[in-house]
């Protein structure tokens, strides 16, 4: 197996739109050869914990028009991957310090993949708040992890260390934005690249085997 690290954060669109391109790539070549592991970076860190009224926050960071603006390209991107987007239903942008302490606990039972795609759908289709305790317990739930037990570990700071860590250690390696793969801990592709892109990458893969 050839590890695929994917840095992504589940409120970044091109995440969402990332994932979707990737996802149609692996369905369509069922022998790939990536092991697949998620690592957390946080799009905005600043954000309070508790998050921010969404349009607030947009209009704060790109003003009135430019928030109008920058939806239009993940929209159409969106539909082109055939992925629902429902922005109205959006009401908070959160903070995602508790959603990656989520991920990696689920990485630790191999629910890694299905934890991300259970956020992403959760936020960009259900407008659910991620940065909420019980939503992330619910979450949990529904991938197979202990409720009661996330809900104990989201109470706390268990982990919060180990985060921020493996995200500085990102930053460090040159990981600026995200969806950012690094396949083999060699090759970087930064951006929502095309499922052609990815079809290419894994038949080229297979021919070197």
């Amino acid at each position: 197996m050839i590890t695929l690290d994917i840095f992504a954060d589940p409120i970044c669109p091109w995440c969402l739109i990332g994932k979707a391109r990737l996802d149609r790539a692996l369905e369509a070549r069922p022998d790939h050869p990536f092991a697949i592991a998620w690592h957390p970076f946080q799009l905005d860190p600043s954000l309070p914990q508790g998050g921010m009224n969404r349009a607030d926050y947009l209009e704060a960071k790109f003003g009135r028009e430019g928030a109008v603006r920058i939806h239009v390209p993940v929209l159409d991107a969106a539909k082109e991957a055939g992925i629902e987007i429902d922005l109205a239903a959006i009401t908070r942008t959160p903070n995602t310090r508790d959603a990656h302490r989520l991920i990696h606990w689920a990485g630790l039972e191999g629910r890694q993949s299905a934890m991300i795609a259970a956020l992403m759908r959760a936020y960009w289709r259900e407008g659910r708040d991620i940065g909420d305790a019980a939503v992330l317990a619910d979450l949990a739930a529904g991938v197979g992890l202990d409720r009661e037990m996330i809900a104990r570990l989201l109470a706390s700071d268990a982990d919060c260390d180990t985060v921020a860590t493996r995200e500085e250690h990102a930053r460090s390696r040159g990981v600026r934005a995200v969806p950012t793969f690094v396949i083999a801990n060699t090759h970087v592709i930064e951006g929502a690249q095309p499922t052609e892109l990815w079809l290419r990458v894994i038949d080229d893969l297979a021919a070197q085997a």
